[in-house]
């Protein structure tokens, strides 16, 4: 239990409350963005970044979790996180993990049985490990009641042959153990390469280049807006260097072009963005800064 009451956000007359699986500190900037970290751009901004963004040691602090979004009909996840007891032999600090997530889902007023909907924005190891879990030695669905939603070009990629490749070694094992057995339960639906609206409320854009077809989910209600931006972007470093990509997008022309396409999209802008990696709240909004952007916490 993590003994913290989540923060609940209101958009329209929807709930959104952040799980967090797990916090990593301690990462190196200069492996995390892989040949575009440039140590300047801290010494330069360290004065006006936001807090909270590094360590004491100036590395990154990154974290992992699940959205919970609530509506008066629905209760609904995006993404789920990495899982416990995946056998991930090319990913080992994400491998045989035994975490409490889903004693903090039910901090958050949720049990497993109550979900319906699972929106997966792609189908990375840290993405959609709590779609299953391990029972009796067998992967079964987490939440049995719920219709998993994911792109149809990820699942068809991460399916083929394609996809094993040293750009995706981190993701070794993942679509085996944590999507095909929501596949095989009939549990799936999928979502065209266009995009497109989900329950009236939601809107798969399509957002690739992290993934092959990742898409972020933008949530419209009351007149008020927010996206779940999935992994265009990994930590607030990137609102300010939108040309910097992580280590973990495989396809990195396009991973910035879809980067700047929401950076434009949400700047200034009443839509609050939630991440998927960010640290502290993982929420808040991109405003502009000169020919740049910016980032603030809610």
């Amino acid at each position: 239990m993590t003994n913290k009451i989540p923060k609940v956000y209101q958009v329209g007359d929807v709930t959104v409350t952040r799980v967090t699986e797990m916090m990593l500190d301690g990462v190196p900037p200069e492996v995390y963005f892989a040949g575009s970290w440039d140590p300047k751009f801290l010494e330069e901004h360290r004065d006006s970044l936001p807090a909270g963004l590094i360590d004491g040691n100036s590395q990154l602090i990154v974290s992992i979790g699940t959205w919970v979004v609530k509506t008066p009909k629905h209760t609904i996840l995006i993404d789920t996180a990495t899982g416990n007891d995946k056998n991930l032999p090319l990913n080992p600090d994400l491998a045989n993990l035994d975490l409490p997530y889903l004693e903090r889902l039910k901090e958050a007023g949720v049990t497993p049985e109550e979900v319906d909907y699972v929106l997966l924005t792609h189908l990375h190891v840290d993405h959609v490990g709590w779609n299953t879990k391990l029972v009796d030695g067998k992967w079964v669905p987490t939440f049995p009641n719920a219709k998993y939603v994911f792109p149809l070009a990820e699942q068809q990629y991460y399916s083929s042959e394609a996809s094993h490749n040293k750009a995706n070694e981190a993701n070794f094992n993942v679509y085996e153990e944590s999507v095909l057995p929501v596949v095989e339960a009939g549990l799936t639906q999928t979502i065209s390469p266009d995009g497109g609206e989900f329950l009236d409320i939601f809107t798969f854009i399509p957002t690739p280049g992290h993934s092959i077809g990742q898409m972020s989910i933008r949530l419209k209600t009351g007149g008020e807006e927010a996206l779940f931006g999935a992994d265009v972007m990994h930590h607030p470093f990137q609102v300010y260097n939108p040309e910097w990509n992580s280590m973990y997008c495989e396809f990195t022309d396009k991973a910035r072009v879809s980067r700047l396409q929401v950076l434009e999209n949400i700047a200034d802008r009443p839509v609050i963005y939630f991440s998927t990696h960010f640290p502290e709240s993982a929420a808040g909004y991109v405003t502009r800064s000169g020919d740049g952007y910016k980032w603030e916490f809610i």
